[in-house]
């Protein structure tokens, strides 16, 4: 089953798949180049043996070394020898994005993840410009994505950036990996598309013609610079596209922000967005991926997306998917209030009120006596001795209530006290008075088992909103005898 998730009207399980005999093979035909054919599962594979001084050279796909650093290198050197036409250069930026859209727009967003439908021709053109990015068949670079996403940061993703930045962005490309151990994916509906069939048959001539046969001939028929073509809007422009895809892999798992969840490690940054063509947004992409959109904000820097939307505009696509919006909004108040429990739970709230001592009132005013500088408010016991000093109002205003019910002074009979005071007293409580106000109460009724409604955090700890502090009383007491 493709690996997306439904939106707004799409059944949950696609009905297709509830009838054993409708089921399509998740198998290669038998017609189609599946696996090498001297392959043989039951060989010990040399990822299964350490790396060591004598078995080094081993472990590494030296085929993709030379394709990833070593052309591009004689590249760079040619390009010393080879000017740089204005022509040329312009050719060699404008395939570097089209080649780029086959990647972003027809690999990852209409066959990995299948977030809208193709015509004919685009899909053509797709396949074409995506093989002249020289980053695998769409067969296998789709199949490898969907383990990705199925398998994100374990041993079974294929570029997981939890074996370190330098591998997901090279070390999985230039060193062998054990295709065991690789996760498992569906890729039947890759199966049945003709064209992805088609270019994966004929990807090597795709990859030569694309790649580097045709911006020669475009350079070099339209202005006669064939050698400029061949360097610039060829070699050197494979490089940087292949570059930029790789960023995906690296850069958006490690560098950014993490707005709907930070489980895993795909991050949003608009920096990682502009060397991608908008795919930057990979948090959001991980959280929703069969939507068609990488940044849903007007401001966010997304060409993929405004391509495919003007493709639609042209009727080359059709059934773009896109998340409920009511459903991207709770994700990222989730993430909102996940993080600011993490704060919360670092602060000091004072000790919880189901955990207080409950004290007799003459016990409380015996100890007031005695020298011990305690206040009630609430029916809250605070022990208020190392604040006496600093108060604002002054010693002798504090010192009024002590041993006495100071609720009224506290909540407006004298001083109507902020919110910083409330949370500031809050972390001065000792006990409470038995009978006192509504927090014994609350005490009693969790020892009954009684229904009581509070907001807690992740913690289980209850959240105390600004005005809704146990000392806070919403109606100002009348009277304030203390003062």
């Amino acid at each position: 089953m493709p690996s997306h998730q439904p939106t707004s009207g799409m059944a949950a399980v696609d009905p297709t798949y509830l009838d054993m005999s409708k089921r399509p093979n998740a198998q290669a035909k038998a017609s189609e180049p599946n696996r090498n054919p001297d392959y043989k599962p039951n060989k010990p594979h040399i990822t299964d043996t350490p790396i060591t001084k004598k078995n080094w050279h081993k472990h590494v796909n030296w085929l993709n070394v030379f394709l990833i650093g070593g052309i591009p290198l004689m590249g760079c050197i040619a390009a010393f020898w080879t000017p740089l036409t204005l022509k040329t250069a312009i050719w060699a930026v404008a395939y570097y994005f089209a080649t780029g859209l086959g990647i972003t727009a027809g690999y990852h967003r209409l066959w990995a993840h299948t977030s809208y439908k193709a015509s004919l021709p685009l899909k053509i053109f797709l396949a074409a410009v995506g093989g002249g990015a020289v980053e695998g068949s769409i067969r296998w670079w789709a199949r490898d994505h969907r383990a990705h996403h199925r398998y994100t940061d374990t041993e079974k993703d294929p570029y997981s950036v939890r074996k370190g930045l330098l591998y997901s962005h090279l070390g999985w490309m230039i060193m062998k990996q054990n295709p065991k151990r690789i996760g498992r994916t569906d890729i039947s509906d890759l199966n049945d598309d003709q064209v992805v069939v088609w270019q994966h048959k004929h990807y090597l001539t795709v990859v030569a013609f694309m790649g580097l046969i045709f911006p020669t001939l475009v350079s070099g028929l339209g202005w006669g610079d064939w050698m400029g073509g061949f360097i610039y809007a060829g070699i050197l422009r494979i490089f940087f596209v292949q570059q930029a895809t790789f960023c995906v892999n690296s850069l958006a798992h490690w560098l950014g922000d993490q707005p709907f969840d930070d489980r895993n490690s795909p991050r949003d940054h608009v920096i990682t967005a502009l060397v991608t063509l908008g795919e930057g947004y990979h948090n959001f992409h991980h959280e929703f991926p069969s939507d068609y959109r990488n940044a849903i904000e007007w401001h966010q820097y997304d060409p993929t997306k405004w391509s495919i939307v003007l493709w639609k505009w042209l009727g080359l696509a059709y059934d773009l998917k896109q998340f409920r919006n009511n459903e991207i909004q709770k994700g990222k108040v989730q993430q909102q209030q996940k993080k600011l429990d993490q704060k919360r739970a670092q602060l000091d709230w004072g000790v919880p009120l189901d955990q207080l001592p409950v004290m007799e009132w003459d016990d409380y005013v015996e100890q007031a006596k005695n020298g011990r500088d305690l206040i009630a408010v609430a029916g809250v016991v605070h022990d208020v001795s190392d604040f006496i000093k600093d108060h604002p109002g002054g010693r002798a205003m504090i010192k009024s209530g002590l041993g006495k019910d100071a609720t009224a002074i506290f909540n407006g009979g004298v001083y109507m006290h902020s919110n910083a005071a409330h949370n500031l007293l809050s972390t001065m409580r000792i006990g409470v008075i038995r009978g006192g106000c509504e927090v014994e109460i609350w005490k009693r009724a969790q020892r009954e088992n009684k229904d009581i409604q509070y907001v807690k955090d992740d913690a289980g700890n209850r959240i105390v909103r600004a005005g809704d502090q146990v000392t806070k009383v919403q109606q100002p007491i009348a009277s304030a005898g203390a003062a």
